[in-house]
């Protein structure tokens, strides 16, 4: 295959200039001048779609005109991530975001064709989607491997995933005037549909609130409204992330295949095992389609045959 600078050429900045003339806007123009700030306004994680931009589109398709963009120009660029050994399913979400960009580019008249939908490689093969469900000794090997961890939050943090189904960012990203006492739900201003939602909290989820002030004071750091629910004692910000703590605390449980989002399938397990029903568990969740929920189907009881027995005439 012929190198992708040679193939491509050079990526060059992009000017303001250059979006007075769409026939002449290339991909990163458009990209940084027009389609970041829309999406800096209408999706949360906005600066991760700039930094999958810059890493794995604009070295390779970046200065290409939008117009000059082919289908087989994309086929190349998703084959050169396949070679240099990303995963299918990363690649799909690479191959995702390009999609929707050009989508955007077409809607707003800058193109005139998204050249994407006549690619001979649109999304690779990933295999069936297996859910992960904790059982409750796997949830006690967890819990206890967290206990042990050095990181101060970590089995709080955890153990609150575990009876909220909240996403960890949900968590991570929380303030205290965010909870609410007397109603005992977390609210969320942006949650990852883009829309609001409030966090139920049980009994049990409000006494682990309660520790994590205690360990939040027990550091020397404050815990007004303003103040982050599980802030880095060294930056006084939230985390970035749990992700090496808890792979260690896994590893140290042997559990090396569990991850974070499967705390929230084991939520959602525990929830329709112990009879709660879908519509419910959609509601816990904060899932804004149904379909969302059904992937836990499965775990429901076929009451079926119990239920034609209902009616009797």
């Amino acid at each position: 295959m012929r190198s992708f600078s040679k193939l491509f050429g050079q990526s060059q900045a992009p000017t303001a200039a250059a979006t007075n003339q769409p026939a002449k806007l290339t991909l990163e123009a458009f990209f940084d001048l027009k389609y970041y700030a829309f999406i800096q306004a209408t999706k949360r994680r906005s600066k991760h779609d700039f930094y999958l931009f810059n890493k794995h589109i604009r070295p390779v398709l970046g200065a290409k005109l939008l117009n000059d963009i082919s289908s087989e120009d994309i086929d190349h660029w998703m084959l050169h991530q396949m070679e240099v050994g990303y995963k299918s399913g990363t690649v799909n979400k690479h191959a995702s975001m390009l999609n929707r960009t050009l989508n955007i580019a077409v809607h707003w008249g800058y193109l005139e064709k998204n050249a994407f939908k006549g690619a001979a490689i649109r999304k690779l093969p990933v295999g069936d989607y297996v859910q992960r469900f904790l059982t409750r000794n796997e949830i006690s090997q967890l819990l206890s491997a967290c206990k042990q961890s050095t990181h101060p939050y970590l089995y709080l943090f955890v153990k609150l995933l575990l009876l909220t189904g909240a996403r960890k960012s949900e968590l991570r990203l929380a303030k205290w005037k965010d909870i609410d006492d007397d109603k005992m739900q977390l609210f969320v201003a942006i949650s990852k549909s883009g829309r609001s939602r409030k966090i139920m909290l049980s009994n049990q989820a409000v006494k682990v609130l309660d520790k994590v002030r205690l360990r939040t004071d027990a550091l020397g750091l404050p815990t007004t409204r303003d103040d982050w629910l599980f802030p880095n004692p060294r930056t006084r910000k939230p985390y970035t992330s749990f992700h090496l703590a808890f792979f260690a605390a896994r590893k140290h449980a042997g559990l090396n295949t569990v991850r974070i989002h499967d705390l929230r399938h084991t939520y959602a397990s525990l929830l329709i095992n112990n009879g709660a029903s879908i519509y419910e568990v959609q509601q816990l969740l904060g899932h804004y389609h149904i379909s969302m929920t059904e992937r836990y189907a499965q775990l429901f009881p076929n009451t079926l045959k119990d239920r034609v027995n209902i009616i009797e005439l």
